[in-house]
């Protein structure tokens, strides 16, 4: 039985055709096959009846689809291995209609490519997730919808703007959240306060709290409470408890890819590139 797997990316063809032995055959769809023409209602390219993006075949890859289907027809059988993410499922769905394989299709997923993953997910197939292909639709047709139509606003509303101003599904929202905090920090009326601390031979260092304090911080002490905190303090000083305890610090979580880009610029000066073509590598995996 001659069996077809459907990747993303060619880099990973070799190590996986080399993990799963003869029998398979392991090709790259390149990405997305589709793209959402500007056509229809405002330009948007969806059906807002339905509320369906009107995809159509990318024109520049004609040639991988061409080249897939001649590979699905040799095949008996066909392996969705697009990436197990919510893009990933979307270009897996559209793979499945435009190769015409909903009849000998399975869906595999896995989240690294050494042998025991790949094999793994080969004996556990499912089929495409629908509620995440339309999340990533969804998606799809509000950054159009918002970014087409605001842009256009704001373009008719800046003509004078030096540069042409776009929006965003994500951008907007952003935006909306600095005029807000900027609106806050205008509007702040400034308060000081004070912290008391007594360094006790030179060893321990006690801050002053106060629990019945109004204050949310209750180590802040409020110019009008200054005679009053002094007073309270001038004697000697007890210690009424101790209490231990003990505290277990949590596994670090694994980086996200903002976190990691992050990290590895302050720390290794790499560009984000860079730093970009290392992850994709790892992830890929190296062909050993």
């Amino acid at each position: 039985m001659n069996k077809l797997v459907i990747v993303e990316s060619p880099n990973k063809i070799k190590s996986i055709e080399k993990y799963l032995g003869e029998g398979y055959v392991v090709k790259a769809s390149v990405g997305h096959i589709v793209k959402l023409p500007s056509v229809g209602l405002f330009r948007l390219g969806i059906d807002t009846e339905k509320w369906e993006p009107q995809y159509k075949l990318d024109p520049t890859k004609k040639t991988v689809v061409a080249d897939l289907k001649k590979e699905v027809k040799k095949a008996d059988f066909v392996y969705i291995a697009t990436d197990p993410d919510r893009e990933g499922e979307a270009i897996g769905d559209n793979l499945v209609e435009f190769l015409g394989v909903e009849d000998k299709y399975k869906r595999i997923r896995f989240n690294e490519i050494t042998k025991d993953a790949v094999n793994e997910a080969i004996n556990k197939p499912s089929i495409i997730d629908e509620a995440l292909v339309n999340s990533q639709k969804t998606r799809r047709m509000l950054d159009r919808i918002i970014g087409y139509r605001l842009s256009t606003l704001m373009a008719q509303k800046m003509s004078n703007y030096p540069t042409r101003p776009t929006a965003g599904r994500v951008q907007s929202i952003a935006l909306k959240l600095i005029v807000d905090r900027e609106a806050e920090i205008d509007a702040f009326i400034p308060v000081d306060y004070f912290n008391v601390e007594a360094i006790i031979n030179d060893e321990v260092t006690a801050k002053y709290y106060n629990p019945k304090s109004a204050e949310k911080n209750k180590e802040w002490i409020m110019p009008n409470e200054i005679e009053e905190v002094f007073s309270a303090l001038n004697g000697p000083l007890t210690v009424d408890e101790v209490k231990v305890s003990r505290r277990k610090d949590a596994k670090r979580t694994p980086f996200k890819q903002a976190v990691l880009y992050k990290t590895a610029e302050s720390s290794t000066g790499l560009s984000s590139r860079q730093i970009q073509s290392a992850a994709q590598r790892l992830y890929e995996g190296f062909g050993d």
